[in-house]
């Protein structure tokens, strides 16, 4: 059972999420994904982004591949361990084979890029006053830079919280 469903093209996202899509290619389309457990949301092309696998039973999220390696996760989890951007960044910063070569934080996010096994991620964090941290994870070979890139800022900026039981 898949919680998917569209939203309107009215917030900034969207917006800025369009006209990356203009640039980069003239079929992809967007798709908003919202989580029903912990209430994310993220917006990316599902011309590219177009093998949805399962959702976990927990219904934590989801995850889907694209024809050329790529891959994009929208996930939620509960902050047991009380983590914060900062302490987010600085773990992710040892993580064995990974390099990380961007890192920035605010009051309630942080964002990581780097390297690993030849591919690129980029990753964003959400840490909400709901105790919840919603994620979005983009992943694809290095060799794919220059179709990616253009596409990472506005999948990022389109993470939000959008409903559900935690958006109280």
């Amino acid at each position: 059972m898949h919680n998917l469903r569209r939203i309107g093209c009215s917030s900034r996202a969207t917006v800025l999420f369009l006209s990356a899509i203009i640039a980069t290619t003239a079929t992809a389309k967007p798709f908003t994904y919202v989580n029903a457990r912990f209430g994310q949301s993220c917006t990316f092309p599902d011309d590219i982004f177009d093998n949805a696998m399962p959702e976990p039973e927990n219904g934590d999220g989801q995850q889907w591949l694209s024809a050329d390696g790529a891959s994009l996760t929208c996930s939620g989890i509960y902050n047991v361990d009380n983590d914060t951007p900062k302490g987010f960044v600085a773990q992710a910063s040892t993580e064995p084979g990974s390099k990380v070569t961007y890192s920035k934080t605010g009051k309630n996010w942080a964002v990581i890029s780097g390297t690993r096994d030849g591919k690129i991620f980029y990753e964003r964090r959400l840490f909400g006053k709901d105790d919840v941290i919603r994620t979005v994870w983009i992943e694809y070979p290095a060799t794919l830079k220059a179709k990616y890139d253009p596409l990472i800022g506005a999948i990022a900026a389109s993470l939000h919280e959008a409903s559900g039981p935690h958006s109280k």
